[in-house]
């Protein structure tokens, strides 16, 4: 009985620390580079949506959207606010040079599954 209850004890302690509310995607290319005062994040996903994250000392800024992919270049459809880096890019090397903004921007490529076109 006594080992039971220690059973119960550490499964319910294990799934505590889980987090089940979030829906896990899975990333297709994950992009990043150290800005002056923080980082620029690139994620897209796997459903063809992507979040833009620009996280400084003091806060942290997500610009959410769905992404279409055509050969090398990405076209970004923000949900909202559109960054300053602008809303087209393409993969050259190792990094995603955004070329539609009011400046230019060059996270580096980590991770990248992009091998057919998304829509």
């Amino acid at each position: 009985m006594r080992s039971l209850i220690v059973i119960v004890f550490v499964s319910l302690f294990a799934s505590c620390g889980q987090d089940t509310q979030r829906d896990p995607k899975e990333p297709i290319l994950l992009a990043d580079r150290e800005a002056p005062l923080g980082w620029i994040h690139l994620k897209i996903y796997q459903d063809s949506t992507f979040e833009f994250i620009s996280r400084g000392i003091r806060q942290e800024t997500i610009y959410p959207g769905r992404v279409v992919i055509h050969d090398d270049t990405l076209e970004f459809e923000y949900q909202d606010s559109i960054p300053k880096a602008g809303s087209r890019a393409v993969i050259k090397d190792r990094v995603v040079l955004y070329i539609a903004g009011d400046y230019p921007e060059a996270p580096e490529i980590k991770l990248n599954k992009i091998t057919q076109p998304h829509q």
